[in-house]
Order: structure tokens, then sequence, then C-alpha cells
């Protein structure tokens, strides 16, 4: 009970120190923005052209793309599914396909899904909550049929706890699945002890492209 104590402390202080470096880099990067914004203003307009030329010898930007590279999931002893393949990265601003639902990485929009305790009740556009999930959130999702005793308190959960969020994805196959960057598996309920293993595992995990990143300041739906 001691150890996992001392963990959960530990990860909360170090969520925290990342909120404080994230703050910082805010400040900084609000700096930045004023300086940068007549390089901007100049480059748009040299960008135009580049960008029309571009769109013209590769067709349209909106087609769909398959990011995730090739792999397949590997189910572990403790039921979460890891996968075993390269996942790009890369910022894009189209469709993607990606080749889980919900996915767990992949190529993805350059703007964030909020992600700090943040709950939507609305289905999100995948290429932005991918994102979140390179900042080493956790994305919790349900479908229809998903008990709403088990939505509301995974939603209190959700809420009090940094570097996750969680809406609603009608195509998922299970009722609840919890996802993470190259993670992901499916919970009984919002009593699932899995639950909380989850958390305590991936929130600012490991498997975290981007430790420290920032969950806030993005989209809001």
């Amino acid at each position: 009970m001691g150890s996992a104590n001392k963990s959960s402390t530990d990860r909360k202080a170090r969520i925290e120190e990342m909120r404080r470096a994230e703050q910082a880099r805010e400040r900084r990067n609000r700096v930045l923005t004023i300086a940068a914004s007549v390089v901007v203003v100049a480059g748009l307009v040299v960008g135009g052209v580049v960008l029309v030329r571009s769109q013209d010898d590769k067709g349209s930007t909106t087609a769909a793309s398959d990011s995730s590279g090739k792999g397949k999931f590997v189910t572990g002893k403790d039921g979460v599914k890891t996968w075993e393949g390269k996942l790009s990265r890369n910022h894009v601003n189209k469709a993607v396909k990606y080749a889980s639902e919900p996915p767990v990485g992949g190529d993805h929009n350059q703007v964030w899904m909020n992600c700090n305790g943040d709950v939507y009740t609305e289905q999100l556009n995948n290429t932005n909550a991918v994102h979140s999930l390179e900042h080493g959130a956790v994305w919790v999702t349900y479908n229809a049929d998903a008990k709403k005793a088990d939505i509301d308190a995974l939603a209190a959960k959700v809420k009090k706890t940094p570097y996750t969020l969680m809406s609603p994805v009608d195509d998922q196959k299970d009722p609840i699945m919890l996802s993470a960057w190259g993670h992901q598996r499916t919970v009984t309920g919002a009593s699932d002890p899995n639950v909380d293993k989850f958390f305590q595992k991936f929130v600012q995990g490991e498997q975290t492209p981007e430790p420290g990143a920032a969950c806030t300041n993005g989209l809001s739906k």
C-alpha cells in the first residue's frame, strides 16, 4: 500500500512539474510569436504561390491516408494491446485512415484536443485526439452500449486527472475502451481495477513521444 501511495504521489509531482514547465514555455512562446509575426506575414506571400503549385502537382490535400504503417496489435497477459509496428507522427491537414477505432497513433493534425481532464459529449476528430495521445494523454472512449452510470463515473475520474480526455466513439467494438499512444484495452466498467492500472501506467507514461507537451491551449470542440 505504501509503495502504491508513493507511486501515485511521485506521478502527481511529475505531472505538476511538467505543467509548470508548460506554463513557462507558453509565456516564452507568446514573446516569440510576436517577433515571428512579421516573418509569417512575409512568408504567406511566398507560401501561397508554393501551395498552389504543390496542389497542382500532388492533387487535393483532403485525400485520406493510412499513416499507421504496417503492424498489428499484440495482446499482453495484462489484457493491454500493444501496437507492434511503426506509428508515424507527421502533421497533416487532411483526413487519416487509421488502423484501429479509436486510433492509438499515426499522422495527426497539428492542433491537439485539450486533454487536461477534458470530457467531451460529442465525437471528436480523430486526428486531433491522436495528437493528444502523442502528448502522453489517456483517451477514454465509449459507445452507445456503455451504461450511463459507468460513463458518469469515468467522466468524474477524467475531470480530476491531468493528461486525460474522454469522448464517445460510435464505431468502436466494445462499450468502454482506454487508449494511449501505441496501447489500448477494453474495460468492463468504471469499477474495473484495470482502469486505474491503465491510468497509472500510461498517463505521461514511458510510451509518450512528447512528454510534458501541452494538454491545454488546443481545441476544446
